[in-house]
């Protein structure tokens, strides 16, 4: 399995502002993720897009038990239970 984590650094470009967002959304559907930040200019008559994608999604789930992980206050707890 390849290392998704390796490359975050996606580059777009189109004739129209339309198809430049056609092109990014396609990327997202066909990846399954989603751009973390863009930068669009028009360089030489054409809209260009350079994009940072957050490789890895981290989903932080608040719940009941041990060695579960939730945020109080922006701040991140983690208490592991020992048997």
């Amino acid at each position: 399995m390849p290392d998704n984590n390796k490359r975050n650094l996606l580059y777009f470009e189109n004739d129209s502002m339309r198809g430049l967002y056609a092109e990014m959304e396609e990327w997202q559907i066909t990846n399954n993720k989603r751009l973390l930040s863009t930068n669009i200019q028009n360089d030489k008559g054409k809209f260009c897009c350079i994009a940072l994608t957050n490789p890895t999604e981290v989903i932080i789930c608040s719940g009941s038990g041990g060695n579960q992980a939730d945020v109080t206050g922006g701040n991140l707890n983690v208490l592991s239970y020992e048997a």
